[in-house]
């Protein structure tokens, strides 16, 4: 049985050694008739093998720290972001709202409280509505009826997007009230 680790083993090794040989591909360059060199991991008619230098790596040094002094509007810039969680918590998906005046109220819950500067924003099909507010509660008026998708997304100063609700579909009944009158056939002695 001991034969047998030793033998699981020593395959695995030449199994791992083998697998690292064959990633090492060769790459290719090749000139065509009009002049424009391609590159390749299969060799072609006339191709040469491309040796790369031992500095050829993907290496980020990091800048230096800047000195002297920075004004506000850097700052803010700079500092990291609030991670915001936005939902609607009102209406439920797919809710289905009557209302002839086509009145809406969407009301969010966002944690944390936003930032000093940040806003909230409403999109109704992609549209936003209104202004921008402090407030997780919107009260949309006189939208149309039918299906609509509402999200609501937390805003900073610079316009940058900082979270957004999932979408919400709602469906909004009005009743159609005509006050004008249709005029009916009259019969003339028939």
């Amino acid at each position: 049985m001991h034969n047998i680790g030793k033998m699981m083993r020593l395959t695995l090794m030449i199994l791992l050694i083998s697998v690292t040989l064959m990633s090492q591909a060769a790459v290719y360059k090749w000139i065509d008739k009009d002049g424009n060199a391609h590159y390749s991991d299969e060799p072609v008619n006339n191709s040469q093998v491309v040796q790369f230098k031992s500095n050829t790596q993907n290496q980020v040094t990091p800048l230096p720290p800047q000195s002297g002094t920075m004004n506000s509007d850097t700052q803010e810039e700079l500092a990291p972001s609030t991670k915001y969680t936005i939902g609607i918590q009102s209406p439920q998906e797919e809710a289905t709202i009557r209302d002839n005046n086509g009145d809406i109220t969407i009301m969010a819950a966002i944690s944390p409280n936003l930032s000093s500067g940040d806003v909230l924003v409403i999109l109704m099909d992609d549209k936003v509505m209104g202004n921008a507010q402090t407030t997780p509660i919107f009260s949309l008026k006189n939208i149309p009826r039918g299906e609509h998708t509402f999200i609501i997304k937390a805003v900073a100063q610079n316009g940058r997007q900082l979270a957004s609700s999932s979408p919400r579909k709602i469906y909004l009944h009005r009743a159609i009230v005509n006050n004008s009158r249709k005029p009916t056939p009259y019969n003339k002695g028939g």
